[in-house]
């Protein structure tokens, strides 16, 4: 059974593919949706999109509701003041994609701190080349002017992969029932936030052009609804190593769909730290899943 599981069908590819493709274009949709409109006012939009879209789906899960509420904080409303205001800020986008990719260290060392998981040298080594990685990126020029993007999209990875942790223990929940809460959460965190720094910005919504809606509705129905969507539709149909490597063509594709549209120089010293960055969460994601899908066969047999 297990056998049959894991081998991708045609479907199962064409899922992969989508999903990628949302996730590594979603950058650019964030960006053309903060520069249109205020940061914290498009993100108060794309919470309000997900939850008129996820909404009828809230339901109250008995023994989760700490969780799905500090997850609606985290993941709804602290991450995206943090990554749009970063993608506010910067204008080499490039630089930004590589510097997200701290989520997958972020989130392994926590679980260390926190769930006193055991590693060993080889995520070691991938979590060390994902930070000098990143760090390479401070020494080139045309990305050091980045740096205050840089460190906001540093301290959204974090939050990110805090949120990682408490998403452990919501297995289970119907996915369409978590993004209701986010959504709904997301927008009672944002709402206040954006009126008292952006009001100006949050008066204007109705007469937001189609254009700016149609950015942040990509991000919040693409990214958001159908990739997340798309992940928990995998992990149900095949093992978690199977399934987490199929994700490493997302940054990928973020770096380069980055460079293309926004014309910016992938200069040699961004391409190494790329390089470096990637290889790290390849290889974390890659010993992390082969280790997860251990654990779950011992407690399966």
């Amino acid at each position: 059974m297990a056998a049959t599981l894991s081998r991708l069908g045609p479907r199962d590819l064409m899922v992969v593919l989508v999903m990628n493709l949302l996730w590594g274009l979603n950058i650019i949709a964030v960006k053309m949706a903060v520069d249109a409109v205020e940061p914290l006012t498009a993100a108060f939009i794309r919470q309000l999109i997900v939850l008129l879209v996820c909404g009828s789906w809230i339901r109250i899960v008995p023994g989760r509701m700490p969780a799905l509420l500090g997850l609606g904080v985290l993941t709804g409303g602290l991450f995206f003041i943090a990554i749009n205001m970063s993608l506010a800020v910067a204008t080499n986008v490039g630089a930004l994609a590589i510097a997200g990719q701290l989520g997958v260290p972020f989130s392994m060392l926590l679980a260390v701190i926190v769930l006193k998981e055991r590693i060993h040298r080889y995520r070691i080594a991938g979590v060390a080349l994902s930070l000098a990685g990143v760090g390479i990126l401070l020494f080139d020029p045309r990305a050091a002017n980045e740096v205050p993007g840089i460190a906001l999209t540093a301290l959204a990875s974090l939050i990110w992969a805090i949120a990682s942790l408490i998403q452990r223990g919501l297995t289970g929940v119907n996915v369409l029932t978590m993004y209701g809460w986010i959504g709904l959460i997301g927008a009672a965190v944002l709402g206040p936030v954006a009126w008292a720094f952006e009001p100006a910005a949050m008066r204007a919504i109705p007469a937001l052009p189609l254009a700016s809606i149609g950015w942040i509705a990509f991000s919040a129905i693409g990214s958001t609804i159908m990739g997340h969507g798309s992940m928990a539709w995998l992990l149900q149909r095949h093992p978690i190593a199977v399934v987490m490597p199929l994700t490493l063509a997302t940054p990928v594709i973020s770096v380069a769909a980055a460079a293309l549209f926004f014309a910016t120089p992938l200069t040699p010293m961004m391409i190494l730290g790329g390089v470096v960055a990637l290889t790290g969460v390849a290889i974390v994601t890659l010993r992390s899943a082969r280790a997860q899908s251990g654990e779950a066969r011992s407690s399966d047999s």
